[in-house]
């Protein structure tokens, strides 16, 4: 049997969810836990940041797809991290 990986972000993303527990649901937030979905989609480990990423889905009462069509749209007008397009087409998940 394999053994849980530790990653090696674990610490920071910590860090996000106890903000995120604590300030609630934003449109930066919603982009985080995205991030985070994604992150730690088929990770072996770090089960307790996947179990808090379940729980806040449960609490905003969202579906996974429902969280990533929203998020999508925050991209796509710009709304996320402090960036503003330019015109031209830039994604915004640096």
């Amino acid at each position: 049997m394999l053994q849980d990986q530790q990653h090696p972000q674990a610490h920071i993303d910590r860090v996000i969810l106890q903000k995120l527990f604590v300030e609630g649901q934003t449109d930066y937030y919603m982009a985080e836990v995205a991030r985070l979905r994604i992150r730690y989609h088929n990770f072996p480990g770090a089960r307790d940041i996947q179990r808090d990423l379940d729980v806040i889905l449960q609490q905003w009462d969202m579906s996974e797809e429902e969280l990533f069509t929203r998020v999508r749209a925050l991209h796509s007008q710009g709304k996320i991290y402090g960036k503003k397009k330019t015109g031209e087409d830039q994604e915004d998940w640096s």
